[in-house]
């Protein structure tokens, strides 16, 4: 599998849901989280659409269009196009597996999460996609999570699989500021901050985020810089079809 190829899941492991193209209305709490009580996003189905800049390691930037549906703890489908009508990558992504159709390389990808750590030596679940890119904390927190407050956010340290999260939570909105994740063999690492957060039907969800990853591929380390502009989010509470399954 190419480095490109690994790019685009990378892309899409860190995507938020964005939908019609209206202004967002900036999320502002008249209260402040006293004791750890981070707020997870509740939906049951949301269908998005976001702008996505990508700068690669060899100083190649890419602009394109993000499309998704979710099923929340179900599925997550995308697609990814630079433009012009054109459809570059599709993935279908369940509690069992990673399915990613490359439609112009043919670099496609059809694993369990197994398999991929296997191969890539990155331990990855639907549960984890899904509170990275709505700014949750990686996990729920557990006893033996490490938790302090400083000054207006929490700081979270959490370790599952041998991967090292620590998460600021701010106070304002319950939610992930900045997130930054190692692997404990060195084999990747993400940073992601969230500066600034849209109220979608009283919820908070990320508007403007900076993503940078390093990562291991069969043809050696590679690094990304993802930039991501959420227009809006459009939770359902009835369910939605998928365009296509694998």
């Amino acid at each position: 599998m190419s480095k490109r190829f690994l790019g685009v899941l990378s892309i899409f492991f860190i995507l938020a849901l964005a939908s019609c193209a209206k202004k967002a209305t900036l999320y502002s709490s008249s209260t402040k989280m006293d004791d750890f009580e981070p707020v997870i996003a509740d939906y049951d189905y949301l269908s998005g659409r976001a702008k996505i800049v990508i700068e690669e390691e060899s100083g190649k930037i890419t602009r394109g269009t993000v499309n998704v549906r979710a099923k929340k703890d179900s599925v997550l489908w995308f697609t990814i196009s630079p433009g012009m009508g054109v459809e570059a990558f599709r993935g279908f992504i369940t509690k069992e597996k990673i399915q990613i159709n490359d439609r112009i390389g043919g670099d496609d990808i059809n694993l369990t999460y197994e398999e991929f750590k296997t191969i890539f030596g990155l331990s990855l679940s639907l549960d984890l996609f899904q509170n990275v890119l709505w700014a949750n904390p990686a996990f729920e927190f557990e006893y033996q999570d490490r938790l302090a407050r400083v000054k207006d956010h929490f700081e979270l340290t959490q370790v599952r699989d041998k991967v090292r999260y620590f998460s600021k939570i701010d106070v304002t909105h319950g939610k992930v500021s900045e997130l930054v994740s190692n692997s404990l063999d060195d084999r990747g690492s993400l940073l992601a901050s969230f500066p600034t957060f849209q109220d979608v039907e009283e919820q908070p969800f990320p508007i403007d985020v900076l993503f940078k990853l390093n990562y291991q591929t069969p043809e050696g380390p590679e690094n990304t810089i993802v930039n991501l502009e959420w227009i809006s989010i459009s939770p359902y509470n009835d369910p939605l079809s998928f365009p296509f399954r694998f």
